[in-house]
């Protein structure tokens, strides 16, 4: 995680619009108060540029080798953003849970942004209505289409029925290729040539997903990632982030 932080605060001192945002950091592996003061540096960096995207983590080896037990997934996770807001929050920071405890203190740095969006990401119904509850917006990973259409749906039946649609934010993650050339069948969802995705872009543009995040583990050369992103820019009509 801590790459991750140095990377995006090397991006801040080059940048000044661009939102900085992880995908994901998994929360449960970290000290919450080390968490939130790291993305509150990074805040401080890039002038509250921040978004924070968290996860529980899945791979029993990344817990084990943290000394942490997976059986703090689910109650855990509540737990360790209520820490993090808190430690956003005005002096002196406390906090108790079953979990996760913060004795009174002063925690700083804070960060530029009154509250810095917390995104959680997520593959199960679960997951999509612990980030209706809890978090300020959904980063789904896009499985299929029907796979992804479930999810949303159970996040924002959950946002809507809290009165929070408006205060809530989608952002799809596609890890797939991104290719000059069309796929075959065995494409997957939102991969393939830049039309075959604008297609599949197509049937989001119903308001309920804000941007898709695309990462293309399939192309070494940067210079030639940025030109299907441009092209697919294009075909999409300018309307993909």
């Amino acid at each position: 995680m801590s790459s991750v932080i140095i990377t995006l605060s090397h991006v801040a001192a080059h940048t000044e619009r661009i939102r900085l945002g992880t995908s994901i950091v998994n929360a449960l592996l970290h000290p919450p108060v080390v968490l939130a003061r790291r993305f509150a540096t990074l805040d401080q960096f890039s002038g509250g540029r921040v978004i924070a995207g968290l996860g529980q983590g899945w791979v029993p080896q990344e817990f084990e080798t943290v000394n942490v037990t997976m059986e703090w997934i689910g109650a855990g996770m509540d737990e360790a953003v209520a820490a993090m807001r808190a430690a956003w929050g005005p002096d002196p920071v406390q906090y108790a849970g079953r979990y996760y405890r913060i004795a009174p203190s002063e925690v700083n740095p804070k960060p530029v942004q009154n509250r810095i969006p917390i995104l959680l990401g997520s593959t199960t119904q679960a997951g999509a209505r612990r980030a209706a509850r809890i978090a300020d917006g959904l980063n789904p990973v896009a499985y299929s289409a029907d796979h992804l259409r479930g999810l949303l749906a159970g996040f924002l039946q959950a946002t809507s029925a809290a009165g929070r649609r408006d205060q809530v934010s989608v952002v799809v993650r596609a890890n797939v290729p991104i290719t000059s050339e069309p796929l075959g069948q065995r494409r997957p969802y939102l991969g393939g040539s830049p039309r075959q995705i604008a297609e599949d872009l197509a049937g989001l543009a119903s308001g309920d997903v804000d941007h898709v995040l695309f990462s293309n583990r399939y192309v070494d050369d940067i210079d030639e990632h940025l030109r299907l992103l441009d092209r697919l820019h294009v075909e999409a009509g300018g309307v993909t982030a």
